[in-house]
């Protein structure tokens, strides 16, 4: 399980009470689907690899679980393939499990394509998970 580790905290927390809703908080930036409309951030920073893992979702604020597969993976995100999707900006708690292997992460939903799946945002993953994380997509970068 993921933790609410002192960086984490800082980089996330309100000052006032701490909720689910607030521990995780980013600007809301939506896309509007065009390439020269979208912001510097709404655009992917690693490269995706193909790769397929069960995934369970949490969503933070409304506690509703999803599960789905993942199309493709980085070191910023991942593509889920569900056919029900969250809405754009929900933040999560994200469990991927890949042969007796599992990364537990906390993100948000950057991109909601319905009936198909979302991209989703890494916001924050632990060092033991963040090193798992790192050597699938070392593996997943050697192999092509």
């Amino acid at each position: 399980m993921v933790r609410d580790t002192p960086r984490a905290a800082e980089r996330f927390a309100a000052p006032a009470k701490r909720t689910v809703s607030n521990v995780i908080s980013m600007d809301d930036r939506t896309s509007r689907g065009d390439a020269r409309g979208m912001l510097l951030r709404d655009r992917r920073y690693c490269i995706r690899y193909p790769f397929a893992a069960d995934v369970e979702l949490l969503d933070l604020e409304s506690g509703t679980k999803t599960v789905g597969v993942t199309s493709d993976i980085s070191m910023g995100g991942l593509f889920i393939c569900t056919s029900k999707p969250l809405p754009s900006n929900t933040r999560l708690r994200i469990t991927l499990t890949r042969k007796e292997q599992k990364v537990e992460a906390l993100g948000v939903v950057r991109i909601v394509k319905p009936r198909i799946g979302m991209g989703i945002e890494f916001i924050d993953l632990e060092g033991t998970h963040h090193e798992v994380l790192r050597r699938w997509v070392e593996q997943l970068s050697k192999s092509r």
